[in-house]
């Protein structure tokens, strides 16, 4: 069984900006509910079908699947609830760990995430100086909620 065990923060500054070069992603969620998601995925010339149970605390089962990218781009375009994520990930290793650093556009334009995936949710890590406040267990930063209520909509 495939196990996710992520981490979610807020970033402060722009520090973390000059240590990676971003990756296009595009991607949309055939079904989004909170007891399971299905994602469609595009990065670069591949493509991805995701499915991911409910979270308990940091942890959830994760099954992810190469697909061709033709066969993504259309189930995006075609099948998927809009509107699609639309972003650039920066993989910025720090301590022995890779953090990877979303920045949102479109309807989510504005808001920047770091994740980092762990063993077990109670393993130790050292946090960058330009991350800040945790949100994992914040709904509204799940991307499948990004769609439903997109950034552009919160009482900032």
């Amino acid at each position: 069984m495939g196990i996710e065990i992520e981490r979610k923060f807020l970033l402060t500054g722009n520090d973390w900006q000059e240590l990676a070069g971003g990756t296009a992603y595009r991607q949309g969620y055939l079904n989004s509910q909170k007891e399971r998601t299905v994602r469609v995925r595009t990065i670069d010339d591949k493509g991805f079908l995701t499915i991911k149970g409910i979270s308990v605390g940091a942890t959830r089962m994760e099954y992810e699947y190469e697909i061709p990218v033709e066969d993504a781009r259309v189930l995006l375009d075609e099948l998927c609830e809009k509107p699609l994520i639309e972003k650039n990930r920066y993989k910025i290793e720090f301590a022995g760990f890779i953090w990877e650093v979303d920045e949102f556009f479109g309807e989510n334009e504005g808001l920047i995430v770091a994740e980092i995936e762990l063993e077990s949710e109670d393993q130790q890590f050292e946090r960058p100086q330009w991350i800040g406040e945790e949100v994992s267990g914040d709904p509204r930063y799940f991307n499948s909620n990004l769609i439903k209520n997109p950034y552009s909509s919160w009482d900032k």
